[in-house]
């Protein structure tokens, strides 16, 4: 694998992630909803999530889900559900953003171990992430060269780069929040939520490719 494969590997990453999806929705949300330093929890669960469909598309689960329909569509229905209900739920916010933001709304949907799963659980039931990487990384795969390393090496690069990423869109949604007033602040949720719906029915309509 060759600095130039890296880089390219890198710009694509790059531009797939920056372009808005679940987790760096939830990062924008997290960020404007608990601050950033709290955000960064489920960034770790997104990283983590990262390593996790890197590893198991190594192992050959990708392909497993698009060579079976019954397992692609069990996948797909748990993801799509799982946006669905963080969806509504922003949706039905009812302007808690300036108190979240200041520690006074220290439930159960704020605790650590609650963002730190929304992230995680997001990535890994979403089987569009399992085919993408699946039809992505071999690319960059120099097929004579031992693989495992390889592949960790791009998965490095990847969840470094979905890190910062999503460590921007955390700290936009913190200056945000801190300049809109509260009805501002819950128009923030509204978009969030309903972006997340979309994102609920595009997964929910997704079909795998025949094979």
């Amino acid at each position: 694998m060759t600095e130039i494969t890296l880089l390219a590997f890198a710009l694509v990453s790059f531009i797939g992630i920056a372009t808005p999806g679940p987790t760096v929705l939830l990062a924008l949300t997290n960020g404007s909803r608990f601050g950033v330093r709290r955000a960064l929890i489920g960034m770790v669960g997104a990283v983590l999530s990262d390593f996790v469909l890197i590893g198991a598309v190594a192992l050959g689960l990708g392909a497993l889900l698009a060579a079976s329909e019954f397992w692609f569509s069990v996948v797909k229905w748990i993801g799509a559900g799982y946006l669905a209900f963080l969806g509504i739920m922003l949706l039905r916010s009812k302007g808690t953003l300036s108190e979240t933001l200041h520690g006074t709304a220290e439930n159960g949907s704020g605790s650590a171990r609650a963002i730190f799963l929304k992230s995680f659980l997001v990535a890994v039931t979403n089987p569009k992430g399992y085919l993408f990487f699946s039809a992505f990384l071999p690319q960059f795969i120099v097929l004579t060269q031992p693989q495992v390393p390889q592949y960790a090496i791009l998965a490095l690069v990847f969840a470094t780069i979905d890190f910062c990423v999503m460590f921007g869109y955390a700290a936009l949604g913190s200056q945000a929040v801190k300049v809109l007033k509260k009805s501002g602040a819950l128009w923030l949720d509204r978009i969030c939520g309903g972006a997340l719906l979309a994102l609920a029915g595009s997964l929910a309509f997704y079909r795998r490719a025949s094979v």
